[in-house]
């Protein structure tokens, strides 16, 4: 069964959607936090490991981004195999919030001010997945696309690998790592 999300598609509401809300106050805000609070997306706060990783490692200008799965701010899972029974749109919802979730994982690595990401330069996306299923481009794309979305084309646009695999943690459906360039210190 699926937790955090319903088997049909109609009326699906992206994890991760909110009415538009400031995040900080409008003479504060740089230019993403605008972007996001135009499209009305909500970045919750960087969750820690729940095993002996690192949620991210900076090394000089680059953070390499731990897996992050489609875990919402009620701690609910977007669970399910792609090819029996979870449909791609399923899928993209589930890559959308592993790329809300890294998002939230580069602001903590910039201290809170993600004008300081001056490049995704890659995205490693594994998607759950029975043997026959070879979508697993479309189903990234929720994460993509996202990403190109709030960061704009050029920083946002990325090199990536999508994969699929027949199982990830706790029966997600999708699971998105990143290294992403920032500012110098």
């Amino acid at each position: 069964s699926r937790a955090g999300g319903s088997s049909k598609t109609k009326g699906f509401v992206f994890p991760g959607r909110h009415p538009p809300a400031p995040l900080c106050s409008a003479a504060m805000a740089g230019v993403v936090e605008r972007r996001l609070a135009q499209i009305g997306l909500r970045i919750p706060a960087a969750v820690a490991p729940v095993a002996s990783y690192l949620p991210f490692r900076r090394v000089g200008n680059q953070v390499f981004i731990s897996g992050q799965i489609p875990k919402a701010e009620d701690n609910s899972l977007l669970v399910g195999r792609l090819g029996a029974g979870y449909s791609i749109e399923e899928g993209q919802a589930a890559a959308r919030l592993c790329a809300v979730n890294l998002i939230s994982q580069m602001r903590e690595a910039c201290g809170g001010d993600l004008d300081k990401v001056t490049a995704v330069v890659k995205v490693e996306a594994f998607v759950n997945s029975t043997e026959d299923f070879t979508n697993h481009p479309q189903v990234v794309n929720g994460c993509s696309d996202l990403l190109v979305e709030v960061f704009g084309q050029d920083v946002g646009a990325h090199s990536r690998f999508a994969v699929g695999c027949s199982s990830l943690p706790l029966g997600v459906a999708v699971e998105v790592g990143a290294v992403v360039e920032v500012a110098a210190e």
